[in-house]
């Protein structure tokens, strides 16, 4: 029986989580089922997802299978880069001062604040008037 070699990656940002699979193939990019282009119209996002790839000079190396939930797309693009670099350490943990460079290992923690009672939103508060 033939064994899978598959590396796993968990990736967040903001209110996304993403589990990303990489295979040996010739690059092509699956999420939740549909295609890579399909799924993230906007280039920018494309770019920024496929820069873990780039670094590490493996785009056209691996097949990525992803599982995306929660959040915006611009969040989804988010964890989904992590969870690649991340899976790219599995496979090869001399790949972590080229990610590590680049940051694109870092978590990034920035979140919506919370709206506070008594106003319109997390910092906004209501017009003042004095008559």
């Amino acid at each position: 029986m033939a064994t899978l070699d598959q590396y796993y990656g968990t990736g967040r940002r903001k209110a996304a989580i993403a589990r990303v699979y990489l295979r040996e193939g010739n690059g092509t990019i699956r999420i939740n089922k549909r295609e890579f282009d399909e799924y993230f119209p906007q280039a920018t996002l494309r770019l920024m997802i496929r820069r873990p790839l780039e670094v590490t000079e493996n785009g056209d190396k691996f097949d990525i299978v992803a599982n995306i939930i929660g959040g915006g797309l611009t969040g989804q693009a988010g964890a989904l880069r992590l969870g690649i670099a991340r899976a790219l350490l599995q496979f090869d943990a001399d790949l972590r001062p080229k990610l590590k460079g680049e940051g694109l290992l870092t978590r990034d923690a920035r979140v919506v604040e919370r709206k506070k009672y008594g106003q319109k939103g997390a910092r906004a508060r209501f017009q003042f008037s004095k008559r």
